[in-house]
């Protein structure tokens, strides 16, 4: 949009480069209302208002044409010149107010009607500020600047069409574009400025958001459109309390404000369903805990930061109720609506590691780190490091059928029920291919076996400490020495039939 003062009919002459405004024609001062006098008096003012123009100090220029216009009120050219000042302010609603005065003074005054549009479009308002530059240019049809800001107003006309349809689709991105195009042209428009800080509270752009709302605040403390967006900020960012007083008083101020109403409407009845839900899960009902934390994340899908606290407790009671992949489910739901949440992050790893997923275990745990370098969490990371590379290892527990923490006489029996079983005498009489695999059993039992049984190396091994840079070289010993040893006896051994697929140990 053209500067405020480019076409301004009241700078005169500092240099060369810019040329000396004209006095309106005499004949718009009324020598029957005005002696000539107060007219020589008003005519000072203005010219002294024109230098201070010139010069830039539009606040000095305001006053003189303030006192031009109290000395003289019927001369148009005066509201016009203050009207280029006030604009050159920034403060277009007032400065609309002295253009439409010198243009109902003058109908003919085209730079008031021009002043006129460039207000208008400034405030926002295209359609009336298109009138404005179609009467400029019934009185001057060669009128270029008046064309050029028709132009322009036809362009945010645009834009607002492309934004509302937008909006309706959900597109807010699109719409925070049109608006930005739309505000180049219309810089005081705050309807613009409200509709793009909305959108950038539905993308998430919080802090964008409530800069826009609170400048318009600090105008206007009173716009009710503004408070609207200012708590939908801080119930997006779960401050729910805090949001609820805002809608209030954008209701007080308008209180047909739909959107207002609504959105209080759905922080009461979240926080009330998100404390009820609370208080179930400390009293120890986790069924009830679970339903209402269910009802709370059905009240408002676009609310992706406390959705993200339900889904994480959500997690937390299924967690309690053993329903461990339902927990993971649900962690992952509020790291996609929060990819920041520590806690949702802590409460997956947890799951993992109950469930034996180390490594995704380690990859929450390494993503909390990054994020809080704390000593519990260096610590929680490292046990899940360390269960991963005992997870690579031979499972000597799985292999003899035990508990973790098994006693040494459960040890024993373990193993004399699965050296039995899996003998290779016990196996001639089958395939080469299952003799190979019985053997491995065999050979595997009697290695578990020896680890768990010595406290030293079980130790050793419960610790995750690699058994072979220990010295332990696990294939160098012999599965039927430690059977013979376990079994004892002076002689050999022999499994002989006792009947169809029945067989029993024999001692030498």
């Amino acid at each position: 949009m053209a500067a405020a003062g480019g076409e301004c009919d009241v700078i005169m002459a500092p240099a060369a480069a810019v040329s000396a405004p004209q006095p309106e024609a005499p004949g718009m001062l009324s020598d029957d209302d005005e002696d000539a006098g107060t007219r020589r008096e008003a005519e000072s003012f203005k010219e002294q208002g024109n230098a201070f123009y010139a010069k830039k100090d539009y606040n000095e220029a305001y006053n003189y044409y303030t006192k031009a216009i109290d000395a003289c009120p019927s001369n148009a050219s005066y509201y016009g010149n203050r009207a280029a000042t006030l604009m050159m302010l920034g403060r277009f609603r007032e400065a609309l107010g002295d253009a439409q005065q010198s243009v109902r003074m003058d109908d003919s005054f085209v730079r008031g009607h021009l002043r006129e549009g460039k207000c208008h479009l400034s405030l926002g308002n295209a359609m009336a500020a298109s009138r404005c530059f179609q009467r400029v240019l019934e009185l001057d049809h060669k009128n270029a600047p008046a064309q050029q800001e028709l132009n322009n107003a036809r362009t945010v006309l645009e834009y607002e069409k492309i934004a509302e349809v937008d909006f309706e689709k959900r597109d807010f991105r699109k719409v925070v574009f049109c608006m930005d195009r739309a505000l180049e042209f219309a810089p005081a428009c705050h309807r613009f400025k409200i509709l793009k800080a909305e959108c950038l509270a539905l993308l998430g752009r919080y802090p964008e958001a409530q800069s826009v709302a609170s400048d318009i605040l600090r105008i206007d403390s009173t716009n009710a459109d503004a408070l609207y967006v200012r708590g939908l900020c801080l119930y997006y960012e779960d401050c729910i309390e805090k949001a609820v007083q805002f809608f209030i008083q954008a209701l007080k101020m308008a209180p047909d404000h739909d959107k207002a109403c609504l959105a209080c409407r759905n922080a009461k009845a979240l926080k009330a369903k998100k404390d009820d839900g609370n208080k179930a899960f400390k009293e120890g009902n986790y069924k009830l805990a679970f339903e209402l934390y269910t009802e709370a994340l059905a009240i408002d899908p676009n609310n992706r930061k406390t959705n993200a606290k339900l889904y994480c407790n959500r997690g937390t009671v299924n967690s309690k109720l053993r329903k461990l992949d339902e927990a993971i489910e649900d962690c992952t739901n509020a790291i996609k609506l929060d990819d920041t949440y520590i806690k949702a992050y802590l409460r997956r790893a947890q799951c993992y590691m109950d469930t034996e997923q180390y490594e995704d275990a380690v990859r929450d745990y390494e993503k909390v780190y990054q994020t809080e370098k704390t000593k519990e969490h260096k610590q929680l990371l490292k046990n899940a490091q360390v269960e991963l590379k005992k997870s690579k290892r031979k499972d000597y527990y799985k292999i003899l059928g035990v508990d973790k923490n098994a006693s040494e006489d459960e040890i024993k029996k373990a193993y004399r029920k699965r050296a039995l079983m899996h003998h290779p005498d016990r196996h001639s009489g089958a395939s080469a291919e299952v003799q190979k695999e019985e053997e491995k059993k065999f050979k595997e039992v009697g290695e578990a076996f020896t680890i768990l049984s010595d406290p030293k190396k079980k130790a050793r091994y419960d610790s995750g400490q690699d058994l072979e840079e220990d010295g332990m070289n696990m294939g160098d010993f012999d599965a039927n020495n430690i059977f013979k040893a376990f079994f004892g006896g002076p002689g050999g051994f022999s499994f002989e039939a006792s009947g169809p697929g029945n067989f029993f140990f024999q001692f030498g």
